[in-house]
């Protein structure tokens, strides 16, 4: 008898079907093995991809865990950036962007609609859920550090305000974590003035390099546009690779979890 997928739930979202998936309970083989949602970009020689079959078993095992069979599962194209998709019953998709520009691509959506399941992507960048205190509108933000700077959370929660969700609650589920994300001068250039406590100081004292929190920096975020209930699973995915897929540990070859969330029916 198969394993069913393990996942990871919030207490603030115990309202709304949810969950972040671990790499524990799916079909999938390999690199992949066993519950995986997407594939690296790239692949070296030798490397097959983990094929479209086994992830659609893998999302199904999911919908039916947190009691949500018969949904559409809704994703985007991520790219790192600051985009919200908004899906609503019977539309035609909408993009926002802080700017009001429109994208195809995205990291970010947003749903009333109770027939459709969120779901992105990570292998250690961020996920965050958001649901209203009614649980009839929701999102699902995959923030890098790229997407921490440019600001795709607080815009998926101007997104959610639009639809006339009220008292958002967050969940940031696990990720990498303050003492595996090693970073550059770049990126402590853009964490150090916004964010000062997400910075710490590179264990090995590496001139120009430092280790960031992008956990505490986005929940730093959430309390500059009042979100208050917020939950964090703080779990680091580089750092177990029983349970969780890693971009950086496993230098690129690697699977993908998700968070997904939909609304109350």
């Amino acid at each position: 008898m198969s394993t069913p997928p393990l996942l990871l739930k919030s207490a603030v979202l115990a309202q709304v079907p949810h969950a972040f998936s671990t790499r524990v309970g799916g079909v999938s083989a390999g690199p992949f093995a066993s519950l995986n949602f997407g594939n690296p970009m790239e692949l070296p020689p030798g490397v097959a991809r983990d094929p479209v079959e086994n992830i659609n078993v893998n999302f199904r095992r999911v919908l039916e865990v947190i009691g949500v069979p018969e949904r559409r599962v809704q994703q985007v194209y991520q790219v790192h950036g600051c985009a919200v998709r908004v899906y609503r019953a019977g539309d035609a998709p909408r993009e926002w962007t802080p700017q009001g520009e429109f994208d195809h691509k995205a990291d970010a959506m947003v749903t009333d609609d109770p027939g459709r399941v969120l779901a992105v992507r990570v292998a250690d960048c961020v996920p965050v859920l958001l649901a209203s205190g009614d649980g009839r509108v929701v999102g699902a933000v995959h923030a890098g550090w790229r997407g921490v700077v440019l600001g795709v959370l607080p815009a998926a929660v101007e997104a959610m305000l639009s639809l006339g969700a009220r008292d958002i609650r967050a969940a940031i589920g696990p990720c990498i974590g303050p003492t595996r994300f090693e970073v550059g001068p770049e990126v402590v250039a853009e964490f150090a003035p916004r964010w000062p406590g997400a910075v710490r100081e590179h264990p090995e004292g590496v001139p120009g390099k430092a280790m960031i929190d992008l956990a505490l920096a986005l929940r730093d975020q959430l309390a500059e546009v009042e979100v208050s209930s917020v939950d964090a699973i703080q779990r680091c995915t580089a750092s177990e690779p029983e349970w969780f897929f890693s971009h950086r540990r496993d230098r690129g070859i690697t699977g993908r979890m998700v968070g997904v969330i939909g609304p109350t029916a």
